[in-house]
């Protein structure tokens, strides 16, 4: 567990990030949100000391960070950032074994590990492992950025705008590939970033900030629904809960039963806006959905409209 408490950031007379207090719960994935200049990326950066706080104090498991030499500290925490930086020399493989060598962890080990963190983030280790970055797309990059913070099996994760740089095609698909990687990880994650729809999608946890301030912190269902003041309303804007469904598969949603005659198939997979917009396309107010080719039931309108499932 991350505990903040009392941070602050000052340089000259202006404060970045000013008595803040936040609690990043254990194995979930918490978003800082908020625009630019509100404090959210020095706020991770002072999380693992490559910023360090003019107040206040940070907790890991416990253990003021003030306690620990910065490298350390870092050895046990996995940093992904917008601009992956792999060398250029390495090939994929040998990139995503740097920590592990400089932890001098057996070689046979660290192949092994490399190999089952190009299938995990979704790179076929025997097409990728020998190839250069420059052989790679912006989101196969990404990828391997993700697979090398990982390589240590470091507890907590920071990501720092990491898909920020992609196409929207890309991103989505990344996003997607991270979130099941998170289910099945369990990492202590705290993400960066401007984009609200990824904030929601991603997040269990959302630190909304507003010039070096916390907002609000809360669920997504939190932020839309009780939104603390508003700023927090206005920031997430009208389309709040549309932007939540994308982050929730349809599967969510799902009731027992048949739908109306003729109504669309979808897969449980398919995000819950993509569904309703299937709904609005196909004018039918009901979708069956399938996981392959089994039936697990229905959703109807009613049930998307409140964005809210189980």
């Amino acid at each position: 567990m991350i505990e903040v408490e009392h941070l602050d950031k000052r340089y000259g007379d202006s404060f970045a990030v000013q008595d803040l207090n936040l609690t990043f719960p254990e194995g979930q994935l918490t978003a800082l949100l908020g625009p630019s200049g509100c404090g959210k990326t020095t706020t991770l950066r002072m999380i693992n000391r490559l910023i360090e706080p003019t107040g206040g104090r940070i907790l890991l498991n416990g253990q003021d960070t003030r306690s620990l030499k910065p490298e350390a500290l870092r050895r046990g925490i996995g940093y992904v950032i917008q601009q992956i930086g792999l060398f250029p020399h390495l090939s994929v493989a040998q990139n995503v074994a740097i920590v592990p060598d400089l932890l001098g962890r057996d070689r046979r080990a660290t192949a092994q590990r490399v190999d089952e963190l190009l299938d995990l983030v979704g790179l076929d280790p025997a097409v990728y492992r020998e190839k250069r970055p420059a052989e790679l797309s912006g989101g196969q990059a990404q990828r391997v950025g993700v697979a090398r913070a990982l390589a240590a099996d470091p507890p907590v994760l920071l990501m720092d705008e990491p898909f920020g740089a992609l196409d929207p095609l890309a991103r989505d698909r990344l996003q997607e590939a991270f979130r099941d990687i998170q289910r099945r990880l369990g990492k202590t994650v705290i993400m960066v970033t401007h984009d609200i729809d990824e904030a929601l999608r991603l997040g269990d946890r959302v630190a909304l900030m507003r010039a070096g301030r916390l907002e609000q912190f809360g669920t997504p269902d939190d932020l839309i629904h009780r939104p603390a003041s508003d700023f927090v309303r206005d920031f997430l804007g009208e389309d709040a809960t549309l932007r939540q469904l994308a982050g929730r598969p349809v599967s969510a949603f799902v009731r027992a039963g048949l739908p109306s005659p003729g109504a669309p198939r979808v897969q449980a997979d398919l995000n819950a806006r993509s569904a309703l917009s299937v709904m609005l396309r196909e004018g039918h107010d009901t979708l069956e959905v399938l996981r392959g080719e089994q039936v697990l039931g229905h959703v109807a309108w009613q049930d998307l409209r409140g964005g809210s499932g189980g």
